[in-house]
Order: structure tokens, then C-alpha cells, then sequence
């Protein structure tokens, strides 16, 4: 044996002297899956429990016709790759007014057992703890978590008689964040909409999209108004102008999709020119929330337009 070769292990020497051989050492797997066939599908025991089980990736309904007229449909381009997804913090706060509480990124499911858990570490003397509810309450305050806006969001609260406590969420906001996004549960939260049920939904009415939204309007205001402070940066593209509380509406500069798409050629010609557009939120009950894209500029705004504002801002809620 070469002094080349000595050092190399007796395992490395089969596998150089198989490379050399004819019809090769390493068995070719090209051809393995050519008599394939396909399995029939799985079929789950009429006895499971169904809220365990749910689609792993959900296509949201919308209500009424696709077609916004007689002439023919277009399906809009997809959006860039992330779009109307931002790295997010597995804890953040909101407020609107005098109210206050956590998002969390993991479902009621697994939240749950830290919110017990972070009441047993703080010593909290607790008096009540409801499972079916989400609610913990203990001598010094009322904790609780119920489904968030966002599918596999948690919202977390800590109040004394019906008011947030500052102190209670700082210490929750550090509990969580020290915990890992994956952490799971085995409680089940039977009266929690869990990720995966009714959710956002694009529907018609009459000539105009909107946005059903399944929660009521200061919940919907806050996460909206998050998400849109993120994502909504963009000079001449997507801009938020103006935010007013008051009557639950944002006011935003937007480049439609439709005039995007002509590009280069276009800017030949004339340059892209935004639209202004007012995000309206109006209540329809104690759940239910609509999102309404209304034209503020001269310019026009067509329902294919209007459509495709709301899908991407409907995006940033889901």
C-alpha cells in the first residue's frame, strides 16, 4: 500500500474500490419509485375528536360570484414572495384606549397550560380556574386567553375589576417570551374558536368587496392597526397616512396591481399615480366586523382594484 493511502480508513478504501467497479458501488434509486402506486387515502374513526383535527392549510371561502362582471375574469398575479408576512415577535403588546393585552403566537390550546403555569410560579392565589372558558382568577386578578384575530394567535389578559394591569402583562410578556413558540398543551379549549374555523372571508355585496371579520371592532382596529404601521412603508406603493380611532379608519396611499403590472412601458408614458383609499371598519354585532376599501382620489378604483387591496390587507389578519 501506497504511504498515500495508509492513513485513509478501511471504510473510505471499500468505497474508492467500489466507485471503480463496472455497474458501480452505490445502488442508482432513479428508478425506484417507477412502480409506484398509490395508496387509498386515510380515513379517520367516526369517534375521533374533531377539534383536534383540521385542514393543515386552509383555503378561505368567499362569498358570491369571482366574476366582477360580464367581460371576463383575470386572476390577479400572485403577491412577491412574503408579502403580508412579517417576522413577528412571539410576544407583542396592544392597546386601544384605556384597554391593553398580549398576542401570542401559539393557539388557546397551548397557551393555556403556560397561563397555569405562570400562575403557580408567581404564587398567585388562585380561587377559579376555568378550562372550557380560558379564564384563571386569583385574588389579585383575572387572567385569561381566548382565540386571536390571526389563525394560531392567542389573546392574553390580565385585569382587575374590568381594567388591564400594566405591572401583570409586563410580567406575562416576559413569562412568555422566555418560552419556546413550539411549546404544545393537552388541555382542550372547548369553547375556543381554534385556528383553522371561521375566519377572515372576502365576500360581494352588490358591486363591492369587503372583509367579514369574525371578532368585534376594537379587537379588529388593533391588529389592523399593527399589522398596517409594518407593513404599510413602502413611498408610492403602500402607505398608511393617517390612523383615526374615532370612527375606526385608516387612511392609506396605494398602487393598485392593475397599473404595477404595466411596468416599464407605462412610466414611459406617465408615471404611476397612487390611489388614496380610507380602510373602514363597521361593527354588525358583537362578532362581527367589516372592512370596507373606499376611493378618496380622483382617480379611478375598479372592483378588480378594490379586490385585490383587500386581499392582501386581509392577508396581514390572518
Amino acid at each position: 500500500m501506497t504511504s498515500a493511502l495508509k492513513w485513509l480508513p478501511l471504510a473510505a478504501l471499500v468505497a474508492l474500490a467500489g466507485c471503480a467497479r463496472d455497474d458501480g458501488y452505490y445502488h442508482d434509486r432513479n428508478i425506484d419509485y417507477a412502480d409506484a402506486r398509490q395508496a387509498p387515502p386515510l380515513v379517520l374513526p367516526e369517534s375521533r375528536n374533531s377539534q383536534r383535527y383540521r385542514d393543515a392549510m386552509p383555503v378561505p371561502e368567499a362569498a358570491g360570484s369571482f366574476r366582477a362582471g360580464d367581460d371576463g375574469f383575470e386572476a390577479p398575479a400572485p403577491q412577491a414572495l412574503g408579502a403580508g408576512r412579517i417576522e413577528r415577535e412571539f410576544v407583542e403588546r396592544r392597546r386601544v384606549g384605556d384597554d391593553a393585552w398580549l398576542v401570542v403566537a401559539a393557539g388557546p390550546d397551548a397557551v393555556w397550560p403556560q397561563l397555569e403555569g405562570f400562575a403557580r410560579s408567581r404564587g398567585l392565589d388562585v380561587t377559579a380556574s376555568d378550562t372550557s372558558r380560558g379564564v384563571v382568577e386569583t385574588q389579585q386578578g383575572r387572567l385569561s386567553v381566548r382565540q386571536g384575530l390571526r389563525a394560531g394567535d392567542s389573546e392574553v389578559r390580565c385585569d382587575q375589576s374590568g381594567r388591564p394591569v400594566d405591572a401583570c402583562l409586563n410580567a406575562l410578556e416576559q413569562y412568555f417570551g422566555a418560552r419556546s413558540a413550539t411549546a404544545s398543551g393537552t388541555a382542550s379549549l372547548q369553547a375556543q374558536r381554534l385556528a383553522g374555523e371561521e375566519r377572515l372571508s372576502l365576500a360581494q355585496r352588490g358591486e363591492e368587496w369587503v372583509v367579514e371579520v369574525p371578532l368585534d371592532i376594537e379587537r379588529t382596529w388593533a391588529e389592523l392597526e399593527y399589522q398596517l404601521r409594518q407593513d404599510f412603508t413602502l413611498e408610492g406603493s403602500r402607505e398608511l397616512l393617517e390612523s383615526t380611532p374615532a370612527d375606526y379608519s385608516h387612511r392609506i396611499r396605494y398602487l393598485p396591481l392593475s397599473e404595477r403590472r404595466e411596468g416599464f412601458w407605462k412610466g414611459l408614458v406617465s408615471s404611476p399615480s397612487p390611489r388614496e383609499i380610507r380602510l373602514v371598519l363597521e361593527s354588525e354585532g358583537p362578532e362581527r366586523t367589516l372592512l370596507r376599501a373606499e376611493n378618496a382620489s380622483e382617480r379611478g378604483f375598479s372592483a378588480g382594484d378594490q379586490r385585490e387591496l383587500l386581499e392582501r390587507v386581509a392577508s396581514l389578519l390572518r
